[in-house]
C-alpha cells in the first residue's frame, strides 16, 4: 500500500527536507503551499497521515486540526517549536494523535509516522473489530472512514462515507435527494442545491480510484442509486 503523507509547514526549508526524507522510505508526500486552503487540499488528496505545524499564516494548526478531524479520522501529528505542556494539551484536544517538538530528529519523525500508520491501517488496526458494510466485494469501514475493493484502498471524507453507506444500505433501491440531504446535513436550509452534486461527484472519483466506474446512477426526479457494475469483472 502506497501511503500518502500531507505536510503542512510554512517553513519551506523544513517542509522540503521532511518531504525528501519521508519519500526515501517509499511514502508519497504532498507539501501544502496555500495555507488558506488546507482543508480543500486535504479533501482533494485524501492523505493517510498529516504532519501539521502549529504556527501557520492566518489560521493556526489547532484550527486546521479540528477542521480535518470533522472530516476524517486519519492520523495527525503536530510538529512545532512550541514546547509548553499547554500547547501539547491543546493539540490533543483538537484531535491530534501525537506531538513532536522542534528541533527534531528525522528518524523520530519516521518512527512516529510508521507507528501511526500501523495503528490506523496495519497490524495494530482495529478495523477487524469495527463495523463494516459490504456489497459485492466493496467494503466500507465507516469509522475510519475507508473504502476497500480487491487490493486497493481509499480514504474518504466523513460526508463521502455517510453517502456511500446510505447507498450501500439501500441497494438496489434509489435514495431520494431529500433523504440524502437530511442524513448529510442537520440544517438543509443552509445547503446549496449543488452541494449534494459535488459530494456525489467526489464519491464517484473515490470509486474510480478503486477501478469502479459508473457505480452511482442519477435517477432523474428522484435521487441516486448504487449500481453494482463491477461484479462481473
Amino acid at each position: 500500500m502506497n501511503y500518502k503523507i500531507m505536510i503542512v509547514e510554512d517553513d519551506t526549508s523544513i517542509a522540503n527536507l521532511l518531504s525528501d526524507y519521508i519519500e526515501k522510505y517509499g511514502y508519497e508526500t504532498i507539501v501544502v503551499k496555500d495555507f488558506e486552503k488546507v482543508l480543500e487540499i486535504f479533501e482533494e488528496e485524501n492523505p493517510h497521515l498529516v504532519l501539521l505545524d502549529v504556527n501557520l499564516p492566518r489560521y493556526d494548526g489547532y484550527y486546521w486540526c479540528r477542521k480535518i478531524r470533522n472530516k476524517s479520522l486519519c492520523p495527525i501529528i503536530f510538529i512545532s517549536a512550541r514546547v509548553g505542556e499547554i500547547e501539547q494539551v491543546m493539540a490533543i484536544e483538537s484531535g491530534a494523535d501525537d506531538y513532536i517538538t522542534k528541533p527534531f530528529y528525522y528518524d523520530v519523525v519516521i518512527a512516529k509516522i510508521k507507528s501511526q500508520l500501523r495503528r490506523s491501517y496495519g497490524n495494530y488496526s482495529l478495523q477487524s473489530q469495527q463495523r463494516t458494510i459490504e456489497v459485492e466485494g466493496l467494503t466500507l469501514y465507516p469509522e475510519v472512514p475507508e473504502l476497500r475493493y480487491n487490493d486497493k484502498t481509499v480514504i474518504t471524507t466523513k460526508k463521502e462515507s455517510i453517502l456511500i453507506e446510505i447507498l450501500i444500505s439501500n441497494y438496489p433501491k434509489s435514495v431520494s435527494r431529500d433523504i440524502l440531504l437530511e442524513k448529510l446535513w442537520d440544517d438543509q436550509s443552509f445547503v446549496e442545491e449543488n452541494t449534494l452534486n459535488v459530494n456525489v461527484a467526489r464519491l464517484r472519483k473515490r470509486l474510480q480510484e478503486l477501478d469502479i466506474e459508473e457505480a452511482i446512477k442519477t435517477v432523474r426526479g428522484v435521487g441516486y442509486r448504487l449500481e453494482v457494475t463491477w461484479r462481473n469483472d
